[in-house]
């Protein structure tokens, strides 16, 4: 066997869909404000979205709590034709565990819901779905809800994250 030649077999490149183009609206420079209890701010961050080639994109987020030490995050979001689903995942500098999601866009192609499993909010051990909702309201205004499921079944809102552009 001739092992002098390496397999150049070509990656097929992907073409944009519109799900993607959906997700090209968010890139830009952000400030945001997150209520954890509702008209009450928690505190305030920017957030710098950029696009990886045409598929993938990057939501880099910063913003200090009350114990003055800055946080970081990073989002990413893309969509895979062959699932038909959006994936990407959540994580920041401010705990340990990695976040990822699959999403769909809701039936108005106005907000994508992006469902996950995390760490229960009690400390209980427990790992529960939780749902990120990004709502774009107007091409410089956008909503990050985050949900949680409760034991009955119904959704939980736990935070609202709202978004304005800055660039």
């Amino acid at each position: 066997m001739d092992t002098s030649q390496e397999n150049t077999q070509a990656i097929p490149s992907v073409e944009p869909q519109s799900e993607h183009r959906w997700l090209q609206r968010l890139v830009g420079e952000w400030t945001f404000e997150l209520e954890s209890t509702p008209g009450q701010p928690e505190f305030t961050g920017s957030e710098t979205v950029r696009a990886l080639g045409d598929i993938w994109y990057l939501a880099e987020g910063s913003h200090q709590v009350g114990d003055g030490k800055p946080h970081r995050s990073l989002m990413t979001l893309g969509f895979d034709p062959a699932k038909q689903r959006f994936v990407g995942t959540w994580f920041g500098s401010m705990m340990t565990h990695l976040w990822v999601y699959d999403g769909h866009l809701s039936e108005d192609g106005s907000a994508l819901n992006l469902d996950c499993e995390g760490p229960s909010m009690s400390g209980d051990g427990r790992m529960l779905p939780y749902r990120d909702v990004i709502e774009l309201k107007s091409d410089d205004q956008r909503i990050l809800r985050g949900l949680v499921r409760e034991d009955d079944g119904s959704w939980r809102e736990f935070m609202v994250t709202h978004y304005r552009r800055r660039t």
